[in-house]
């Protein structure tokens, strides 16, 4: 069994470089051009919700990321998490999930409601994450449906969850179009 000791703290600006580097290899340059990095575009990670793993003599070995996002026009106070990275000589040693379990906790008494992604269903399935029913969300973007993932934090959110999942700043922009098409 390998053992990987590793803390757990705060993303911060000065880790940028590192976590850049750490996506690289996790996800390679095709990375920015899909959907999920279209929503991140021009947001800033949730202060208090994104964090570092860092083990002694090595640095970052993971990241997590979330994003607050709308969906709709009265969705739940909803998430999107990620990237969720690990280096590849630490994966299979509890990094991402540890990462996960921390960030969702802290989410959950944060009082949001619902964190949806696109990945993997049997990874994050053991994390409590759920296919989404088809055609309840729509991405601004092509999108796998069978990887578009949900864990509700508050029971039912899910059930008000639906339309077009968009970023804060370009929810506001739709908001405020509609608003002068109609004065």
């Amino acid at each position: 069994m390998t053992i990987c000791k590793f803390s757990l703290i705060p993303e911060a600006p000065e880790h940028k470089t590192e976590i850049e580097s750490l996506l690289d290899e996790a996800f390679g340059l095709s990375r920015l051009a899909k959907t999920s990095y279209r929503l991140r575009e021009g947001e800033k990670p949730v202060e208090g919700l994104s964090h570092v793993a860092i083990a002694a003599g090595r640095g970052i070995v993971g990241c997590i990321s979330f994003w607050r996002i709308h969906v709709g026009d009265d969705g739940p106070a909803t998430l999107l998490l990620g990237p969720l990275a690990v280096a590849g000589d630490r994966r299979g040693v509890g990094i991402g999930r540890a990462l996960m379990n921390n960030s969702i906790d802290r989410a959950r008494a944060r009082r949001y409601a619902l964190v949806i992604l696109v990945g993997d269903e049997p990874y994050y399935g053991r994390a409590g994450f759920h296919k989404v029913p088809e055609d309840q969300l729509i991405l601004p973007g092509p999108v796998d449906p069978d990887r578009l993932l949900f864990l509700e934090l508050e029971k039912g959110a899910m059930r008000t969850a639906r339309g077009l999942v968009l970023p804060p700043h370009r929810f506001k922009q739709r908001r405020l179009s509609g608003l002068r098409e109609t004065t």
